[in-house]
């Protein structure tokens, strides 16, 4: 075989070498990409997983704080009607409820959020340990009726806050016009350690306040 021909198939092979070349190259490129997006496919399941689970903790926190603030409303005006009788119980099992959706947010949502909540639950507590001294008869210095009602009062303006925080952190876009909650709270009577505890949850409805607002 003459130089030529030898030249012509070394020319040939490596032109078949690169043909295979190009095309192995090609397919693991490919290869890559499907495997990158799957990886980001994934990854946005796990995310919309983590959004609902965080949302489910949100609606649950907000419902169950709703309706211990709604109970304790109901016990003020039991005592000014100089009767709990049912409401008693109520405001008890809101307590508890309260406390249980508090314990899992507390594992779940982000720090923002759960700095609220987490006022929210010590300043529940603490209209929560007035109020029931109120109704044993055994107050203490600055238990009062009307005080318990202005605490009552500032907590539903703190709740507005925390929903709006929650809203935020969920990407929901704010409401027009939407005003900053007031985060100052009536000077907090003496509580014992018990009162200063979690406080628990409340699942009712709308409710209104003294002024005839929804809150």
């Amino acid at each position: 075989m003459d130089v030529g021909s030898v030249t012509a198939v070394s020319v040939a092979v490596v032109g078949v070498v690169g043909t295979l070349l190009s095309a192995l190259l090609t397919q693991r490129a490919a290869d890559r990409s499907r495997q990158r997006e799957r990886e980001r496919a994934e990854l946005a399941r796990e995310r919309r997983g983590e959004l609902l689970e965080v949302r489910t903790c949100y609606v649950a926190l907000n419902t169950t704080t709703r309706q211990y603030l709604a109970a304790l409303t109901d016990q003020v005006h039991a005592l000014r009607r100089d009767g709990s009788g049912p409401v008693r119980q109520r405001l008890t099992d809101a307590r508890d409820q309260h406390r249980d959706v508090y314990a899992e947010a507390q594992l779940r949502v982000p720090d923002p959020v759960l700095d609220l909540a987490g006022q929210l639950s010590r300043e529940l507590g603490t209209v929560y340990g007035m109020v029931k001294r109120l109704d044993a008869g055994a107050p203490r210095e600055g238990d009062s009726v009307t005080s318990a009602q202005e605490r009552i009062d500032a907590l539903w303006r703190l709740l507005r806050e925390m929903r709006r925080r929650m809203r935020a952190e969920l990407g929901v876009p704010a409401t027009a016009g939407g005003r900053t909650a007031e985060h100052a709270l009536p000077p907090r009577a003496a509580a014992s350690d018990t009162d200063r505890g979690d406080s628990g949850p409340a699942t009712s409805g709308t409710r209104r306040g003294t002024d005839g607002r929804e809150r």
